[in-house]
């Protein structure tokens, strides 16, 4: 492709990304293309030599597609798959005492963290609990009560009168 073309292709990718990181990749090619060194490059976007000189690799060997950021893969889960579907399975729809923690309605991290460990033998720190449990499409919400002997005129009422009037003062 000719300096000029890529120069433009850059220049689209640049306008159509909301991603930072590829700006900066994208940049750093163009400037690269439009008779930068490496080392002026890397000082424009705030980055090192070897990272520009990555991004020039990628970019001659893919084109744009090898500027895209790739994810590192990571270790292996703890938990296998179906374990971790039964764990959500069990936070979703079962309380602490049905799985014989002490009187608690509600899951805590700690709670999460220990039934882990006790089910699948398996140590987390509560951030990565936290984490796991993210992962799972799981958050942390307070549960809300309803009464059920509850007037629903009266409700209405402090809805619309009585509870707009208090948030004014």
């Amino acid at each position: 492709m000719e300096k000029e073309a890529q120069i433009q292709e850059l220049i689209e990718a640049m306008n159509q990304t909301h991603d930072r990181r590829m700006y900066e990749r994208y940049l750093a090619v163009k400037l690269i293309l439009q008779g930068k060194t490496q080392k002026e490059a890397a000082e424009i976007i705030g980055r090192n030599e070897h990272t520009v000189g990555k991004y020039i690799a990628g970019y001659q060997a893919s084109g744009l597609e090898g500027l895209v950021r790739r994810t590192a893969p990571g270790r292996e889960p703890k938990l296998k798959f179906e374990q971790l579907r039964e764990l959500k399975e069990i936070i979703a729809y079962q309380t602490p005492v049905d799985c014989g923690f002490p009187a608690r309605a509600n899951w805590t991290l700690s709670l999460a963290v220990q039934l882990i460990n006790v089910k699948w033998n398996e140590s987390y720190t509560l951030k990565g609990a936290s984490r796991l449990l993210h992962s799972l499409g799981l958050s942390y919400t307070r549960p809300t009560y309803t009464l059920k002997k509850a007037d629903p005129v009266k409700q209405e009422k402090f809805r619309v009168q009585t509870f707009p009037a208090l948030k004014k003062n």
